[in-house]
């Protein structure tokens, strides 16, 4: 066997920019509980998020995996267990992340249950509108990944211990946004169907996050907090709102010749690898398998 069938053969997520980074987060017991600016409302949003995350990552590995068996180049394998092993330990720890949420007060069993609700309904979908709708999601994810990473106004709010899961968790949905489209791509990528998984997903999402965000402030004692509420909401959803920033680009997933590398992110990734995972990085002392 030449040399280059060898390295071909041993191609891994690694070898291909998707590394499957085994991360032991370790939070301080005096991180705030309201751990961004202080804000019941804008901390609820982002706990919600944690909560929907595991679930969520499940599905998007299902979609994935029912096709793996037709990828045939050994990059793309490579890419797709990348792709897996990513998101088998972001749920993980979004679950211990969870746990520690629950602890502080907040009810994470509700947007558990409601993602799984709203889950149930899109896997009702033939499995290639059910894949459309996950590259759909990844291009939201990517882009609330890509705002985290560049929004200084963001960083500078949030609790500098709390921020590094959701920081390490970003600069990977950037790693491997492209991995579901590309597998969608191989098994058609009809643009009606894109458009399809669009509505279902916005359909069946959307009220789920409004009402679950809703109920977690409620059990908290923290709907009708009038300047909380309204603080948190012009934070994400403001002029220059956190989330506000994303909605412009949602709908470039519409367009006909969409793909998520049509939007370079490859030096922000490298500056968040070099802060991260470099030695001295912020989480260089909790990588444990920096060779895989």
């Amino acid at each position: 066997m030449t040399t280059l069938a060898k390295a071909s053969n041993s191609l891994n997520g690694a070898s291909v920019g998707i590394p499957p980074r085994h991360i032991d987060f370790n939070f301080p017991q005096n991180i705030p509980k309201y751990f961004y600016a202080g804000n019941a409302t804008a901390t609820t949003f982002f706990a919600m998020l944690s909560g929907f995350f595991p679930p969520g990552e499940r599905y998007f590995m299902d979609s994935v995996r029912h096709f793996r068996n037709r990828v045939t180049d050994k990059a793309q394998r490579a890419a797709i267990s990348g792709f897996m092993g990513q998101e088998a330990i972001h749920g993980r720890e979004h679950d211990r992340l969870n746990e520690l949420l629950a602890e502080r007060g907040f009810d994470m069993r509700t947007p558990e249950r409601f993602v799984k609700i709203g889950l149930k309904v899109l896997e009702m979908l033939p499995p290639s509108t059910k894949l459309a709708a996950t590259t759909f999601m990844e291009h939201f994810t990517a882009l609330l990944a890509e705002q985290l990473l560049e929004d200084k106004d963001f960083q500078s709010l949030a609790d500098p211990e709390m921020i590094k899961i959701w920081q390490w968790h970003a600069l990977e949905e950037l790693e491997h946004k492209s991995v579901a489209y590309d597998v969608y791509e191989l098994v058609g990528n009809r643009y009606s169907e894109r458009v399809a998984a669009t509505a279902a997903s916005l359909v069946v999402l959307l009220p789920m996050l409004g009402v679950t965000w809703a109920w977690m402030l409620a059990r908290d004692g923290k709907l009708g907090s009038i300047k909380d509420n309204a603080r948190g909401l012009n934070m994400l959803f403001g002029r220059n709102g956190f989330v506000s920033k994303i909605l412009p680009r949602l709908p470039e997933f519409t367009q006909r010749h969409f793909h998520p590398g049509n939007h370079d992110t490859r030096n922000l990734e490298q500056t968040w690898r070099e802060r991260l995972f470099s030695e001295g990085g912020e989480l260089f002392d909790v990588y444990k398998n920096r060779v895989a």
